[in-house]
């Protein structure tokens, strides 16, 4: 399979070391912007299922239209940047993105608000290839490590603001004000971009739009199955079409994606070629599992909070502030060390730190622990995320050609969302099943309005989970069902952790000269990084 290589541009641009950081600050803020809105809708479901009038299926798929359309097109983007250009697809994106939070806000049913969702997805799907992709390439090697920590943070601490910043809104404001809060910032970081980030030179390749018509095809019907079996019970979705069949369809259509990737001789969407790079292999096979728990673990910890100890949705998000803080100050520390450690060392004890978090949550969610037990928790999970990101998405690109990079970080954002599908499916099954089977198993004994609780719970009904704290006869058995299904996550950040540890230290380049970066694509670009 033959590689099309960058034509080198007329002239040569150089990004120095204070403009390379400034790209880097810049791309960051819409980076944070798309991370936090990706769980700050969690907080505000209530309030829109009020406001909207509609029901919890309707409010699933505010989020579901999201995670769809953020996922699919993945693969397309990370390559169209190579093609058309990282910043202007970035830009792009950053526009379409900052332009549909309006109209979210602005909705006036649940149907424009998920179609409003469904452009967000998008535009953040054109964005989020991008960024990695632009920082791996304006600053070399020896310098990367320090801007992926600082990339690392934004990841971890994104996801965490996300409930806190979401609770204290709708507390305020009202729940339009989610994705109003986004016009301005977007405004300005795009404003941001358009002046700090290079505009770097494109690979002149054959467009693969069988590729990208099997992928975008394969990769819906797997997330849309994913995420509609629970709520048909994995059974007829209409007619003869079938949950199974439709999961079924999605897997035999990426089948044939693979294959036509392998046959394609002149430019595959994702060229197999970068899966010889066991860092590569390793680290998509470890960002999937981390993708996995870092969705699904919130939501338990989220229902236990409100539900259980009576906390509001702010106090609740504010119970997991230690891991923003914590993953804040250490991320950009560990990055610094990038440049002589050995990336899947650290990724290895991050997840691990995670997986740690991650049992002791469920062996303590009880009615009676003290709740600065959970703050302790948090932190150490802080730990886990400010050693995982950057080492992480590091370790998996370092050994990735200039003109891979586009591609590359396309197919870890791809296979890091894909996991993200699985886990907000995966445990909305689990939390459904160990509920009921506790609440069943009490129902009997439980006073009259005790047992209506019961039954709605073991039913998966609205009414256990969104309707205010339960009576303290169920607290128990509820505390426990929560607690059991934070297993799974906890198991997907150790299996992430053992991936991690196989990961090799990539050889180290040496400096460029002159302290700036050729990002001109040609021979002479500085400090290519070599294949372990």
């Amino acid at each position: 399979m033959s590689a099309a290589q960058p034509t080198a541009p007329p002239s040569t641009v150089e990004v120095s070391e204070s403009s390379a950081n400034a790209a880097l600050w810049a791309l960051l803020i819409g980076f944070f912007m798309i991370l936090v809105d990706s769980t700050i809708v969690t907080t505000a479901m209530p309030a829109v299922m009020h406001s909207l009038r509609t029901d919890i299926n309707g409010v699933v798929w505010v989020t579901s239209a999201y995670l769809l359309a953020y996922a699919v097109p993945l693969l397309i983007t990370g390559r169209l940047g190579d093609r058309f250009g990282a910043k202007r697809l970035y830009l792009t994106g950053l526009a379409v993105f900052t332009a549909a939070s309006l109209w979210c806000g602005l909705a006036p049913d649940i149907g424009q608000l998920i179609v409003a969702r469904v452009f967000q997805g998008l535009g953040a799907a054109i964005m989020t290839p991008q960024t990695m992709a632009i920082i791996t390439r304006v600053f070399p090697p020896h310098k990367r490590g320090a801007a992926m920590g600082i990339w690392g943070a934004t990841a971890g601490v994104a996801t965490l603001v996300g409930p806190i910043l979401g609770g204290v809104l709708v507390d305020t404001l009202g729940w339009e004000w989610i994705f109003f809060v986004n016009v301005p910032v977007g405004v300005f970081a795009f404003w941001r971009a358009l002046r700090a980030v290079p505009s770097l030179p494109t690979s002149r390749h054959a467009f693969d739009w069988l590729g990208v018509a099997l992928s975008a095809a394969g990769m819906f019907l797997l997330t849309f199955g994913i995420q509609e079996g629970k709520a048909h019970e994995w059974g007829t979705l209409t007619g003869f079409i079938t949950i199974p069949l439709v999961i079924g369809a999605g897997a035999v259509i990426m089948g044939v994606f693979v294959v036509w990737q392998a046959v394609n001789r002149r430019q595959p969407l994702v060229p197999l070629r970068l899966f010889n790079v066991r860092n590569f292999s390793l680290g998509n096979a470890a960002i999937f599992f981390v993708g996995l728990f870092v969705t699904s673990m919130a939501f338990p910890i989220m229902i236990y909070m409100q539900n259980v100890r009576g906390l509001t949705p702010t106090q609740a998000a504010l119970m997991l502030a230690p891991m923003a803080v914590v993953s804040g100050v250490l991320a950009p520390l560990v990055g610094r060390r990038l440049a002589t450690a050995r990336p899947g060392t650290y990724a290895a004890f991050g997840a691990g730190m995670n997986a740690l978090g991650l049992f002791l949550y469920s062996w303590q969610m009880k009615p009676e622990t003290p709740l600065w037990v959970f703050l302790v928790i948090a932190a150490v999970m802080g730990v886990g995320s400010g050693f995982m990101w950057a080492p992480l998405s590091m370790g998996t690109t370092s050994a990735l050609s200039r003109h891979e990079t586009g591609a590359g970080s396309g197919v870890y954002n791809a296979v890091r969302q894909f996991g993200a599908v699985l886990g907000s499916a995966l445990i909305a099954v689990l939390m459904e099943s160990r509920i009921a089977e506790q609440m069943n198993e009490l129902a009997a004994s439980m006073p009259p309005e005790a047992r209506a609780h019961a039954a709605g719970a073991a039913a998966g009904g609205e009414g256990a989970l969104m309707g205010g704290v339960l009576p303290d006869a169920l607290h128990g058995a509820f505390s426990t069902a929560l607690g059991q299904s934070l297993l799974a996550p906890a198991i997907a950040a150790l299996g992430a952790a053992v991936i991690a540890v196989f990961m090799n230290r990539p050889k180290a380049p040496t400096p460029p000269p002159g302290g700036a970066l050729s990002v001109a694509g040609g021979a002479g670009a500085a400090a290519e990084p070599r294949r372990p």
